[in-house]
């Protein structure tokens, strides 16, 4: 069941590195469904011995893997797993690969002097943050559980500290890339390229300069979609470097995460983002500068690489096209328009002004919008004020169709709940201060059916008061 996926490629890649061991560590959070669906089905004493390091995966080898990376547009040659362990891959029942790592599992190579360790609070937000964020139908990576660690952590000051046990289906970066063009190893980028493609799904051609097309078209494909998933539940990364993008498209690494609440395409959280280069409306930009550079990487395989670029640049013009599109349609899914119509735009367009304007709550206006199609918790979900006039024009586009279909849409874009910044805080701070949180023993159940018209508590639904001060750093 379980094995060494990324040793093949070579030991300057795969970094043989064992886990400390926490012998104190127990378990804080367990996902159990997550423990079902991939096969493992581990019970709680032995989740705690493989996933704090005390007990090895049987028939593979923990290592910690080696990508370059653009930090907010500098390159770094050499980052890596400088706080993370890859304990092994294993196929689940139905076949398909995935990684477990460990984060906050001690120093590695690449640490470049840090301790290694996670305070609990950043995993907690990673548990919780994945989960919602898969619930809400966006592709992510998955948190296994949090286990404590019996050990501090200093920051500013000392924390009790933390393991995150990660399931994603790999953990190939465009960093990946990057670190093997660096390193001119042809050979290792050709095995990380075909092994990318059999994960993706992709079948292998005889052509290995069709292959790569085949693969990088893919990539952005897959980056693209998912800039559209965060855009349509309001989800901000924070750090969008290419060490932290996946090419299969998967969302990893929620250390700055956070979700817009008052409604700006320039809202940023993370503390370090201080030109807003990651913020919401640049995250699709961003993205698409991230394939780009995964490109440049991949000019290494080629021997002429003028014919390479111009293929590659006609993707990436695709990237845009298929983009646009996309967003078009997002808003078209969000509104209930059924069909396509010339006023489409202008009536977005004045809404997203007025949400701006206003600081309008984004998961809410599309909430009232959809209870008003559903004709229920119209109290719950109010429309605001300054959108009566605004509303006008939507009715009469809109009621030429059928209210329960439109309401079917609605409903499919439109969550009704969100992990709520200042709730996800709270539930960090009951960690902190007891162990445990009775809010998220309730509220994680809720965020599982995000989608659900139902009655919740209002606090779960209440926007922050002042969402412009709201900061979040990068703690794992």
């Amino acid at each position: 069941m379980f094995y060494s996926r990324y040793t093949p490629i070579g030991e300057q890649f795969a970094v043989p590195a064992a886990p400390t061991a926490f012998k104190d560590a127990e378990l804080v959070l367990f996902n159990l469904s997550l423990n079902t669906q991939l096969g493992l089905n581990w019970d709680a004493a032995t989740a705690c011995l493989y996933l704090s390091g005390q007990q090895p995966l049987p028939n593979t080898h923990s290592v910690c893997l080696a990508y370059s990376g653009h930090q907010f547009g500098q390159f770094n040659p050499t980052l890596g797993d400088g706080r993370a362990h890859l304990i092994g891959s294993f196929l689940t029942p139905n076949g398909e690969a995935f990684d477990l790592q460990l984060k906050g599992s001690g120093a590695t190579v690449f640490s470049r002097g840090g301790d290694g360790l996670c305070a609990l609070g950043p995993a907690v937000r990673e548990f919780v943050m994945s989960r919602a964020l898969s619930s809400l139908g966006v592709p992510s990576t998955d948190c296994l559980a949090v286990l404590s660690t019996g050990q501090a952590v200093y920051r500013q000051g000392s924390l009790p500290g933390a393991v995150v046990a990660r399931t994603a289906r790999s953990h190939i970066r465009v960093g990946s890339f990057q670190y093997l063009a660096l390193q001119q190893d042809e050979e290792a980028m050709t095995q990380l390229l075909e092994m990318a493609m059999k994960d993706m799904g992709l079948q292998l051609r005889e052509s290995r300069e069709e292959n790569i097309y085949s693969f990088f078209q893919s990539v952005c494909d897959a980056q693209c979609d998912l800039m559209l998933k965060w855009l349509q539940v309001g989800f901000i990364h924070g750090v969008m470097n290419t060490d932290n993008t996946l090419i299969n498209g998967e969302t990893i690494d929620y250390g700055p995460c956070a979700m817009m609440e008052a409604f700006s395409f320039n809202r940023v959280f993370s503390s370090i983002d201080r030109q807003g280069r990651y913020a919401f409306g640049q995250q699709p930009n961003m993205a698409s500068w991230n394939c780009g550079r995964l490109a440049e990487s991949l000019l290494l395989l080629f021997t002429e690489e003028q014919p390479a670029i111009e293929r590659f640049s006609a993707i990436l013009v695709n990237f845009s096209e298929r983009f646009n599109e996309g967003y078009q349609q997002l808003w078209r899914n969000k509104l209930g328009l059924l069909q396509t119509h010339s006023d489409d735009q202008t009536l977005v367009t004045e809404l997203l002004e007025l949400m701006t304007q206003h600081e309008l709550d984004y998961t809410n206006t599309f909430a009232s919008l959809t209870a008003l199609k559903l004709h229920k918790l119209q109290e719950q979900f109010p429309v605001a004020a300054v959108l009566e006039p605004w509303l006008v024009k939507w009715q009469a586009m809109t009621e030429q169709y059928d209210d329960d279909q439109v309401a079917a849409m609605m409903t499919r874009f439109n969550p009704a709940i969100i992990p709520r910044n200042d709730l996800v805080e709270e539930v960090i701070s009951d960690y902190y201060q007891q162990g445990k949180s009775t809010l998220l023993d309730t509220w994680i159940e809720a965020l599982s059916t995000p989608y659900q018209y139902v009655v919740y508590p209002e606090k779960w639904l209440k926007s922050q008061p002042d969402p412009n001060h709201y900061q979040t750093f990068c703690g794992t």
